[in-house]
């Protein structure tokens, strides 16, 4: 690494959207380039890496494909090299283990020279270099201590998202956990008397389902609450899917920012949802539990909303509103798993120029067509984000698919030729009638 050169980007955090970009510029002659990570190495979502769950997009979802079917980088080659393409084959399944994925893109970073774990970024500031405005971006080593700064031109801000607990739901920490981590904690969770999972999408039915088929071998009650009216499926309807395409990403940022809020609620049933499978592996498991009789020891519940988390002793007591019927009651459970979802990790360098960006509300960057910061002053250097998009680009933006899509245009943008061609009329609806000419 050249200190003292000027890099043409610098990612900040390898979550599995730099980590494509870092992928995709590997064989991009003449553009310099480095990704740093705080963590010691790729691994994500480690708390849930639970057998049997899968991915909710396809393998083709990976981190190049829909740029460069071709690239080495690519899961079908995965796994060829690793020697397992017959049983792939004969799997016969477009989705694929969350593990397998975990592993797949680890084994792309441990081939990246340019991605750097054990590195966290602390701060990045404008500064002039050999004549030039860039940016400063100062690294600390996890384990040293050692600070240096590195020049780039452009930034892609990759730091993903951080478990969301709301105040009142953070209880006692050896008593409550985020399904974030869950694995490290499930044993203790097992071993309890009482457990409660809290939360309506796939997070909290892949637990439930996990706690459920391990029940037998164990003595703990099992509850199931979720604010939602109902334990929906995910919507999978093939012409349903086509919001997750470049066309409707186009489409929705057109819009001005009250009519994309309107339209993320519109979007839940393809947002949010657990997957049949799912679904059905809970159902089977339920039938064939009840068929000497129904298990007084499990309890699934919609309407609930938990409001409150309270320490009592060994325990700890919910406080809970049917909130149809406006009854509140209280719970008193020995664990209690949280899958209340995840909010943008927006790192505090980002908020020191606050008041030089354009923000669309007190807590929502605008960000334009191209995944670029709007400041208020127009510079010819960028901060492009993969995180806080919904509200610019909607919720197909953080999807694994067109993460592809944002790589694409980002990698263009910064060599200002089309490297990567984007797709367009890519799907069979249209979002705006035609204009006639």
């Amino acid at each position: 690494m050249g200190k003292s050169m000027v890099y043409d980007l610098i990612g900040v955090g390898i979550g599995p959207f730099n980590l494509g970009l870092a992928a995709l510029l590997d064989t991009c002659k003449g553009i310099e380039t480095l990704f740093f990570d705080k963590e010691e190495g790729f691994n994500w979502h480690p708390g849930m890496l639970i057998e049997q769950s899968d991915l909710q997009v396809p393998f083709i979802a990976d981190l190049v494909t829909f740029a460069d079917p071709t690239s080495k980088y690519s899961f079908l080659n995965y796994v060829h090299k690793q020697d397992r393409m017959y049983q792939f084959y004969f799997f016969r399944r477009f989705d694929i283990p969350r593990r397998e994925y975990n592993l797949y893109a680890r084994w792309v970073a441990e081939q990246l020279s340019h991605c750097h774990f054990g590195k966290e970024v602390i701060d990045v500031t404008e500064d002039e270099h050999s004549g030039e405005n860039v940016y400063r971006v100062t690294v600390r080593d996890t384990g040293s201590g050692e600070r240096q700064s590195y020049f780039s031109r452009h930034i892609v801000l990759g730091t993903g998202s951080v478990p969301f607990i709301p105040e009142k739901l953070k209880g006692d920490g050896n008593f409550v956990v985020h399904t974030s981590e869950y694995l490290p904690h499930a044993k203790d969770i097992k071993d309890s008397r009482s457990v409660v999972v809290v939360g309506s999408g796939q997070s909290a039915a892949e637990v439930f389902y996990e706690l459920l088929e391990d029940q037998k071998h164990h003595d703990y009650t099992l509850t199931w609450y979720t604010r939602a009216a109902t334990i929906s499926q995910l919507e999978m309807a093939k012409l349903g899917q086509e919001v997750f395409s470049p066309d409707y990403v186009r489409y929705f940022h057109g819009l001005d920012y009250k009519q994309r809020k309107e339209a993320l609620k519109r979007l839940d049933t393809v947002r949010n949802g657990v997957d049949k499978e799912t679904l059905v592996r809970i159902y089977d498991l339920l039938y064939n539990r009840s068929v000497e009789g129904r298990d007084k020891k499990i309890t699934i519940q919609p309407l609930t909303e938990v409001e409150e988390i309270k320490g009592n002793g060994s325990e700890m007591e919910l406080t809970c509103l049917q909130w149809e019927k406006q009854e509140r009651f209280t719970r008193k459970a020995e664990k209690v798993v949280l899958a209340t979802g995840y909010k943008p990790h927006i790192p505090g360098w980002i908020w020191d120029k606050k008041e030089d960006l354009v923000w669309e509300s007190d807590k929502e960057f605008m960000v334009d067509e191209c995944f670029r910061l709007v400041w208020k002053e127009d510079r010819y250097h960028h901060i492009f984000v993969s995180t806080n998009l919904e509200h610019s680009h909607g919720t197909a933006a953080t999807n694994l698919s067109l993460a592809v899509m944002r790589n694409q245009m980002i990698i263009n943008e910064i060599a200002k030729e089309e490297i990567y061609p984007i797709t367009k009329d890519a799907v069979f609806q249209q979002f705006m009638p035609d204009v006639e000419i």
